[in-house]
């Protein structure tokens, strides 16, 4: 039997565990808090209580599902209060509410975001200055208001929409993730830096954003649209002509902002040329001078229809990682080319053909593997069924001769090949990044393709323009890779593959609007109709 301990022992030994255990706790908070962010001189007096924050939530439930992020993002600061301090609303509260009615203004917007809300929240407290007073119920509130609105922010506008959907999409790069927590902690540890700079968004997102608040301030300025038409019987303007139809070429570039200097005449002048090229270019037309009715076309267009054009393609930017910093490849499919990146910077770009909209190219991203140098053509199932086998049958071996092929298996498990060599489909060389869609770039004995202005010819795989400096390219860290070794390689009728050796994405990607590295803004046509489905999701139309 214990013997039994005196009273004032007893005493000693309760405060010692409560001691301990007080201790133990403060350890474990010591170790929970993220201190990355925050240190005890920078928190603000003001605490709330884990009380406070699920009564919130039990008031609001539509920010239900951002509801651990919030305790989270309180417990690592102490709960102490992110957007209020002893002088009254933070610099940080304003510049995020300035930043969702510029982007509502513009269309950037989601009906579960309401301004309203936290913009009287403000307002209550901007009013009172220093004389805030702690106890009020109007304080607590307002500050889980911004910090929900903040998530609620991120997830919509940053995060986009879900994955599920960007697949019915068929939209098949992985999605970025966003550190919510720590970017508002950024945000609230540096008042003197806007919000825009801790953006987790591609700086293509940016881009396109400061371009339709340019457009939606033009519509507002000029909320008319005129139509420009040809004259009767005439097909186009050119130099020499005189027209007022030029005229109102003019004005119309001139708003766009293609023709720097007003010019209300209807000749057609260089200037004229100059900014009618650059349009042209733009567009992905041909960017020779020449008015045309495609010209007209989308000239005529309302601008309108460009914002909305610009939305899309930036929900599909919320999509794509922020920033890539290492050698990659994209392929944007509807402007038919291919753009190399060093270290996360264009370094050079290529024409290439795409698929069909019956074969269309997948829009996806892997990591470049091979380069297989004088390839052979496993020809395709479809095409083996629809081209080859009745071929076969019409011309026997004569056919296999003349196109250079190979043939093996009987009955329903015949295979073709196609042998190394100029007239083989896939060129001198191919490259690969291994995937279930069985996509790679590749050359082709085809080259005239690649002038014309929409190349969407392939079944489906992707015809590089320039592909021996492609290869030249990649394999450029391999000094045992010299250009005649390559020239040779090419032409060795002999297929080789080659492994490599360090990482490089290549990214198959959709963009429909983009700004150039010339700082101009792009549009293309919808080539799939993926603009067209994605805005029935978006727009409900």
């Amino acid at each position: 039997m214990m013997k039994q301990l005196p009273l004032l022992a007893f005493a000693f030994l309760l405060a010692t565990i409560s001691c301990n255990q007080a201790q133990k706790k403060k350890a474990i908070e010591a170790v929970n808090r993220d201190t990355t962010h925050y240190t005890k001189e920078e928190y603000i007096v003001q605490t709330l209580d884990s009380n406070q924050i699920s009564n919130f939530l039990t008031a609001n439930p539509e920010f239900a599902g951002y509801a651990d992020l919030m305790r989270e993002f309180y417990r690592k600061r102490d709960f102490h209060y992110a957007w209020i301090n002893e002088h009254g609303i933070t610099e940080q509260a304003g510049g995020f509410i300035n930043m969702m009615r510029s982007d509502a203004e513009s269309g950037i917007q989601d009906s579960t975001i309401k301004i309203t809300r936290v913009q009287a929240l403000y307002d209550s407290l901007a009013s009172m200055g220093d004389s805030i007073r702690r106890e009020d119920s109007v304080v607590p509130e307002t500050e889980l208001q911004f910090t929900a609105q903040f998530f609620k922010y991120a997830d919509k506008v940053w995060g986009g929409m879900t994955s599920s959907s960007a697949k019915d999409l068929e939209w098949f790069i992985p999605r970025k993730k966003i550190d919510v927590e720590g970017v508002l902690a950024n945000v609230i540890a540096n008042p003197g830096k806007s919000i825009s700079a801790e953006e987790p968004v591609n700086r293509q997102y940016k881009l396109l954003r400061d371009q339709l608040q340019q457009l939606a301030a033009a519509v507002k300025e000029h909320p008319g649209w005129d139509s420009v038409r040809m004259e009767d019987k005439k097909k186009s303007y050119q130099k020499g002509d005189s027209s007022l139809v030029i005229a109102d070429v003019k004005k119309r570039l001139l708003r766009l902002g293609d023709l720097k200097e007003k010019d209300t005449s209807a000749a057609y002048t260089p200037a004229l040329d100059s900014a009618l090229r650059n349009y042209q270019t733009r567009m992905g037309h041909k960017p020779d001078g020449v008015i045309r009715q495609q010209t007209l076309n989308a000239l005529n267009r309302p601008p309108q229809h460009y914002m909305q054009q610009l939305l899309l393609n930036m929900e599909r930017l919320r999509w794509v990682p922020v920033e890539v910093n290492t050698d990659y490849i994209l392929v944007n499919i509807p402007e038919f080319r291919m753009h190399v990146y060093e270290e996360g910077k264009l370094a050079w770009s290529c024409n290439v053909v795409v698929g069909t909209p019956g074969a269309s190219t997948v829009i996806f991203s892997r990591d470049l593997k091979y380069v297989v140098f004088s390839p052979y053509w496993n020809v395709p199932p479809g095409i083996l069924r629809k081209e080859v086998l009745p071929g076969i049958r019409r011309s026997g071996n004569a056919y296999l001769a003349r196109h250079n092929m190979e043939m093996s298996g009987s009955g329903n498990n015949i295979s073709v090949r196609q042998k190394p060599g100029p007239s083989n489909s896939l060129g001198r060389v191919k490259f690969l990044f291994p995937n279930e869609y069985n996509i790679y770039l590749h050359d082709t004995p085809s080259k005239g393709l690649f002038n014309e202005t929409k190349r969407s010819f392939s079944h489906g795989c992707i015809r590089v323009q320039e592909p021996k400096r492609l290869a030249e390219w990649i394999l450029r860290k391999d000094s045992s890779w010299t250009e005649a070794k390559i020239d040779a390689a090419m032409n060795a009728n002999k297929e080789k593959y080659v492994t490599v050796k360090e990482k490089i994405p290549v990214f198959i990607g959709y963009f429909t609007a983009w700004v150039d590295s010339q700082g101009r803004l792009n549009f293309r046509d919808d080539v799939y109709g993926h603009d067209a489905k994605l805005a029935k999701q978006m727009f409900g139309k």
